[in-house]
């Protein structure tokens, strides 16, 4: 458990980055096509975000320490230029546990926002070192960004933080 534990607060400040593209709509944030994004092509708008966990709960089922079927919940902030732009919910679900003690997250996370949700999910691996640089897939949402689709990648900075880079085409 405590191996799931110590990689899975890492792994959620980096799917907590990659989840939360869509929180830039909120009113007070600046808009991704200013200054934060980066050139984009046709309808995708790139740009970056900043991720911090603020709870977490991990579910350690049968048997004890890292296997199949464990879960990590968690909830947290997104911001932008230092500002709270939104939050999002998710679970993983650990689907392979290797007897070296790594394992694999399926990862689902709404992302709740003024003009709606936003959805993203995949799946990483996590070894003894974190689960280095994740890519998960918009799968998509609703109202603003009910044709919501793209691609997140996320890099932890710290325990409790991740930036994120968002591929958001609509």
């Amino acid at each position: 458990m405590r191996h799931l534990t110590r990689l899975g607060l890492s792994a959620v400040t980096g799917l907590a980055a990659a989840l939360c593209c869509a929180s830039v709509a909120v009113a007070a944030a600046p808009s991704p096509e200013t200054s934060q994004s980066k050139p984009s092509h046709g309808k995708e708008k790139v740009f970056n975000l900043t991720t911090v966990v603020t709870a977490a709960n991990f579910i350690d089922v049968d048997p004890t320490g890292s296997s199949q079927g464990d879960e990590l919940v968690a909830t947290g902030n997104v911001l932008q230029s230092g500002n709270e732009v939104g939050q999002f919910d998710e679970v993983c679900t650990v689907t392979r546990a290797e007897v070296d003690g790594a394992f694999t997250f399926q990862c689902q996370v709404t992302l709740t926002l003024p003009d709606g949700q936003l959805t993203v999910q995949g799946v990483f691996p996590i070894t003894e070192t974190g689960p280095g640089e994740i890519t998960l897939a918009i799968t998509g949402g609703t109202g603003k960004y009910r044709t919501a689709r793209g691609y997140v990648e996320s890099v932890n900075t710290s325990e409790a933080e991740s930036e994120v880079e968002v591929h958001l085409i609509r």
